[in-house]
């Protein structure tokens, strides 16, 4: 028995990983915007917290809440995302999807990190797109205001969340394992801001060639309950990666980490 701390967990995977770990007799602190899901899984071992997770000061409020309430935290695991269609600012002057599916990632995890280095084994649990190949960060217009498009946005905060990875595992002096997941073509995830046409192409593709969330959720158990022994490790479908993939260049790795600390002082003043 342990504390979980997930965020998007209001749907799709993390909802099924927050109802599974619950079941196992873990607490299970659940992050999200949707207040209505939130409810509705609310209860027993699962408590709902209320948090925009696509701002800067949500993300330093919720981290001091769960620090001021749970002193020990023993495993993180980061769904949230969301796809835009158009480019969204979020009230920092950020690229949502940037805000949401990468930033969001890099406060939990250096900012839980108290909590989580006093737990036995401390991992977390960064479920994105490790393994892939296409996009970049861009370092010089990561708001994207140049060239937005869904796609872009979202292979941008994929790969910075391949280079978080190395990017805590170097800076953080952290005791937590860190754990890059990509699952593959998986039925979950929100296709509510899609265009009804694409809603209903990506709908009829998952019935027959994407996997059940429970599927795909199943080695986040694992690495929750026996954390790997080394401070980094990326798994692609099942697949062990080399850490020595361009997608996992520390060098990268550590500019990305200097330009969210960037992002993050500027934001606080």
């Amino acid at each position: 028995m342990g504390v979980v701390v997930i965020s998007g967990g209001t749907n799709g995977m993390g909802r099924e990983l927050a109802r599974t770990r619950a079941e196992r007799g873990d607490r299970v602190l659940v992050l999200g915007r949707d207040r209505e899901r939130g409810a509705a899984l609310a209860g027993g071992r699962i408590s709902f917290h209320p948090v925009d997770l696509s701002s800067l000061a949500e993300n330093r409020r919720i981290v001091d809440e769960i620090l001021a309430g749970f002193p020990v935290v023993d495993a993180l695991a980061l769904f949230a995302n969301r796809i835009e269609p158009r480019r969204v600012l979020t009230e920092d002057g950020l690229e949502r999807t940037f805000a949401l599916y990468y930033l969001s990632r890099y406060l939990l995890s250096f900012g839980l990190r108290p909590a989580l280095d006093r737990a036995e084994s401390p991992v977390i649990v960064n479920v994105a797109g490790v393994g892939v190949r296409r996009g970049r960060v861009h370092w010089d217009d990561p708001t994207l205001a140049a060239d937005y498009s869904t796609v872009t946005a979202q292979l941008q905060a994929g790969r910075a969340n391949d280079l978080l990875g190395p990017g805590f595992a170097a800076r953080s002096g952290s005791r937590a394992r860190y754990v890059l997941y990509h699952p593959g073509f998986t039925r979950s995830g929100d296709r509510g801001p899609l265009p009804a046409v694409l809603r209903g192409l990506l709908g009829a593709l998952a019935a027959v060639a994407a996997q059940p969330v429970a599927k795909a959720v199943g080695p986040v158990h694992d690495f929750l309950e026996t954390p790997p022994a080394e401070p980094l490790t990326a798994i692609d479908r099942g697949r062990r990666l080399p850490l020595d993939l361009p997608t996992l260049n520390v060098d990268d790795a550590e500019r990305l980490i200097d330009l969210s600390e960037r992002i993050q002082r500027s934001k606080s003043k």
